[in-house]
């Protein structure tokens, strides 16, 4: 893989690295390390560095207010520690994270079910890895029932309200301050339609979109390689809408590279700031939110909201989930069926149709006797 291809992930991967390093590693016993090092084959370093932010806060609990271990620091835990705990210390700390100051932020948190689901997960991992290596006696955390996550329902954008977008990025005074739109004409517009028609028209991730280099686009044939979670690679298919937007970006990014007197082919970014470095992911939810206020919705509009609206077009015009998870790049299909396609919704309405009971019954009945 050459070196422009591998540029992005790279240089993220040893960013975390180097994060685990001062945010992780410095706040957890030193037996903790070894667990990294246990995962490391079948993990991300970005998942890696997420596990570490969840373990600092348990440990934290551990260690502070009402902690079995209150006194102590977190560095100082050790495996005879671990295997004193039971279940009701877990359960305690379940109930800790509805109401704590922050080790990592230093303010008052309260978790959801969700983000208890997750820090839980992260626990429950740690205590997998130990037992299995026989590094303590018994996994208490198998003995503690999973924090109960309420489904939420998901948001996904109307015709009209794509139509609003799109009029809204087309239009030269979409904003009310005329400084605002002569920046936005001049430095970020034929970028950002080409962001929001490409992720509208696609259903990739933000990360995946600000992941992606020139040399990953092929204009001609209206494809392109997403580097996707876990290292893997897919390539997929565009639209008309999308050449045509990606051709007027690649003009415009490619003039005003030059006007900044840079060296073309020194930056492999597709997407770029206006300072000409790859645009983070934080930029494109501030950039579609910026748009988002514009118009008549009420619904909160990011990124993901619209890849849940390509997949959920996806599968009303295939019915095809599987092709759905495929073009999304999930691993479980069943991720695909509760997130993206509105699939409960439309099974009952064909449901709807299929039988038919009345005062025509004798002709119209769909029972088939042999089945």
């Amino acid at each position: 893989m050459d070196k422009k291809t591998t540029s992005y992930t790279v240089s993220r991967d040893q960013l975390y690295t180097d994060k685990m390093k001062s945010d992780v590693y410095p706040f957890l016993p030193l037996f903790c390390k070894d667990f990294f090092v246990g995962i490391n084959m079948n993990t991300t370093v970005l998942t890696r560095y997420n596990y570490g932010l969840d373990l600092r806060v348990f440990f934290y609990y551990l260690t502070e207010c009402d902690g079995p271990f209150f006194g102590k620091k977190p560095q100082e835990i050790t495996l005879e520690d671990i295997n004193k705990l039971n279940n009701r210390d877990i359960e305690r700390y379940l109930a800790f994270l509805g109401g704590y100051i922050s080790p990592i932020g230093k303010s008052y948190q309260q978790d959801s079910s969700a983000s208890k689901a997750r820090k839980f997960s992260s626990v429950r991992a740690l205590f997998r890895y130990l037992y299995n290596n026989e590094l303590i006696d018994q996994n208490v955390t198998l003995r503690v029932s999973m924090p109960k996550i309420r489904d939420k329902a998901i948001i996904r954008l109307d015709d009209d309200e794509i139509s609003d977008v799109f009029q809204c990025l087309s239009e030269d005074n979409s904003f009310g301050n005329t400084r605002q739109n002569a920046y936005n004409q001049n430095n970020t517009k034929v970028r950002d339609k080409a962001i929001i028609t490409l992720l509208l028209n696609t259903g990739i991730r933000v990360s995946e979109c600000v992941g992606l280099n020139v040399d990953d686009v092929n204009l001609k044939n209206r494809s392109f390689l997403v580097h996707r979670k876990g290292g893997k690679q897919s390539i997929l298919y565009f639209n008309e809408e999308v050449q045509c937007a990606l051709t007027e970006y690649l003009v415009f990014r490619e003039e005003s590279i030059k006007s900044k007197r840079i060296e073309l082919e020194s930056i492999d970014a597709l997407f770029l700031s206006t300072q000409m470095n790859r645009i983070s992911v934080r930029a494109v939810e501030i950039m579609v939110k910026k748009y988002a206020t514009q118009i008549n919705c009420l619904k909160k509009i990011t990124p993901h909201k619209l890849r849940s609206t390509y997949g959920t077009a996806l599968y009303r015009r295939t019915k095809d989930i599987y092709v759905v998870a495929e073009v999304l790049g999930h691993n479980d299909i069943n991720t695909t069926k509760k997130h993206y396609a509105a699939i409960s919704e439309d099974i009952v309405k064909e449901a709807s149709g299929k039988v038919s009971f009345g005062s025509g019954m004798g002709s119209n009945s769909t029972f088939d006797d042999n089945n």
